[in-house]
């Protein structure tokens, strides 16, 4: 294995069995040592550096860590197409995206399937947007149930697409939740969402904030946990961009 740059203006590169991945460096204040991760979803390597370490220190730790990554690019989930004939998940049931000239342009559910017509190659924009609208509807459903199980105020929601947050809460003012959460099954997004307005009593993951947590939430946070732990990867790849493999 070695890392490599043909000059201070290109990117560095990281070559694992053969296989050449971007290299991307990030100094932090707050990080206490050098930390290495893999982006499978844009199949790059990225390192976080404390502000006293060199650039040598931590191309040296990412080729001590080669066995790692290599793990971490084999057991990525492939990007999802959105696309006339793929399957995508709405509310943790299956369907199949079916596009035809015949059909309405706005996708509509029906016999297991998402149907919509328009122009062909819009197809991916249209189905993209849609879920994101489904999701605010629903995510607003749920927060209003929690916070009214918990006395809360209702907070302003936000909705976007975090890649290593399902959500989060800024005080008493917003909940952010990623869109993504509405291919889930409910209980799974459901748990975000109690989640995030447990958050707006307790901001801290103390015995209290989970007391509150599970008297709010009806069903079992672990089991719901467990699937994004377990899935969550795979959300994340619908509709995500399919790239070339890396140069070997």
């Amino acid at each position: 294995m070695s890392l490599f740059s043909s000059s201070r203006s290109e990117a560095l590169a990281i070559s694992l069995d053969g296989v050449s991945y971007p290299l991307q460096l990030r100094r932090s204040k707050q990080a206490r040592s050098i930390i290495v991760s893999a982006d499978t979803v844009k199949r790059v390597v990225r390192l976080t550096l404390p502000t006293y370490a060199s650039e040598n220190q931590a191309l040296r730790f990412a080729q001590s860590k080669s066995d790692w990554l290599n793990a971490r690019f084999a057991e990525a989930v492939p990007p999802v197409p959105v696309e006339d004939g793929s399957q995508i998940a709405f509310r943790g049931e299956p369907y199949v995206i079916r596009w035809s000239p015949e059909f309405a342009r706005a996708p509509l559910i029906v016999e297991g399937e998402i149907r919509l017509g328009g122009p062909a190659e819009h197809v991916e924009t249209r189905i993209l947007r849609w879920l994101k609208a489904e999701a605010r509807t629903i995510f607003a459903e749920d927060l209003e149930f929690y916070c009214t199980r918990s006395g809360t105020d209702l907070p302003r929601l936000a909705v976007g697409d975090a890649r290593r947050r399902w959500g989060s809460c800024s005080g008493r003012k917003s909940i952010r939740l990623s869109w993504r959460l509405v291919m889930a099954p409910p209980h799974v997004r459901r748990s975000v969402v109690a989640h995030e307005v447990a958050h707006l009593t307790h901001m801290d993951h103390s015995r209290r904030f989970y007391a509150l947590l599970d008297q709010i939430y009806e069903s079992d946070r672990l089991v719901a946990d467990r699937w994004l732990k377990e899935h969550g990867r795979g959300l994340h790849m619908v509709g995500a961009e399919r790239q070339s493999p890396p140069a070997g």
